[in-house]
């Protein structure tokens, strides 16, 4: 009895221990993905300008003491401004990853669970819409719905929504053809009960994984339409507006394209290593 108790403690003590045992890499894109979330909340605290004051006489300066990153072409403080548009950057990555998991939990769970003359409609869609790149089908909604935040936010969640419902189609079909379901089929419980306790738990387990690493690809997506002017539109400080605004500089002024670049790789990264950090450690694959 001691001896089971000790080993007990001991498995216990050794799970609480690899909690700490975080690879350096994810522990830097927690502490990135920690300073852009704050950004967001509080941009005040950490820019040093107004992102819409004006300074003619400090246009198109070099990255200098009195601004960090320089300035664009009629003096607004590129530091700031790259630290206001996080907020909309974020919330518009956030956003697109919500419709695009709730449109794809819907859609997945049809195509696995819904009877077959549904089911096999919902599949064909799927496969028509995976035929296009993501980027097309954003366009697409994007020309339909106008370039605005909203248009932005629904058209990188809806264009990137069928690969998820893919995956949790796959995923619920696994589970559903599971021994434990088979067991709880034949104790006679009810289709509802098994649903709720042992499908879509175990189906919804990828999904966390799946969010974190949706957001920086949305962010990607999101500022590469607006770089391309389908997005958000200039004065907005929101990142692919700002490499829209200072492709006509490049020449003269690198900064204004290289450091919102640089945010928007950063953030990608760090939220997709976040995400396959997740992902490791809920299929149990994870080398400490």
């Amino acid at each position: 009895m001691t001896a089971s108790v000790t080993g007990q403690a001991r498995a216990a003590s050794e799970r609480q221990r690899s909690i700490f045992k975080v690879p350096l890499s994810v522990a830097l894109s927690v502490l990135v993905a920690l300073f852009f979330v704050a950004a967001a909340i509080t941009p005040a605290a950490l820019s040093t300008h107004s992102p819409f004051d004006t300074d003619l006489l400090s246009s198109l300066t070099p990255p200098a003491s009195d601004h960090l990153l320089g300035t664009d072409d009629i003096g607004r403080d590129l530091y700031s401004r790259i630290i206001w548009g996080t907020r909309q950057s974020l919330l518009i990555g956030l956003g697109a990853m919500a419709v695009a998991l709730t449109s794809a939990t819907v859609l997945g769970f049809a195509a696995a669970l819904a009877p077959r003359w549904i089911a096999e409609p919902i599949d064909r869609i799927l496969e028509i819409l995976l035929a296009f790149p993501t980027l097309l089908l954003a366009l697409l909604f994007v020309a339909l719905l106008g370039p605005s935040a909203t248009s932005l936010l629904f058209s990188v969640g809806i264009g990137t929504a069928p690969g998820y419902a893919r995956l949790i189609r796959a995923q619920t079909l696994k589970v559903k053809s599971s021994g434990y379901v088979e067991a709880a089929w034949a104790l006679g419980h009810p289709g509802h009960t098994i649903f709720r306790q042992h499908i879509a738990p175990n189906a919804f387990r990828p999904l966390v994984a799946l969010f974190a690493l949706g957001i920086g690809q949305s962010v990607v997506w999101a500022s590469g339409l607006s770089f391309l002017g389908l997005g958000v539109a200039p004065p907005s400080p929101e990142w692919g507006a700002l490499l829209e605004a200072g492709k006509a500089n490049i020449t003269v002024a690198w900064w204004l394209e290289i450091f919102p670049g640089v945010a928007i790789v950063f953030v990608a990264l760090s939220f997709t290593q976040i995400g396959r950090y997740i992902q490791d450690r809920l299929e149990g694959t994870l080398h400490q």
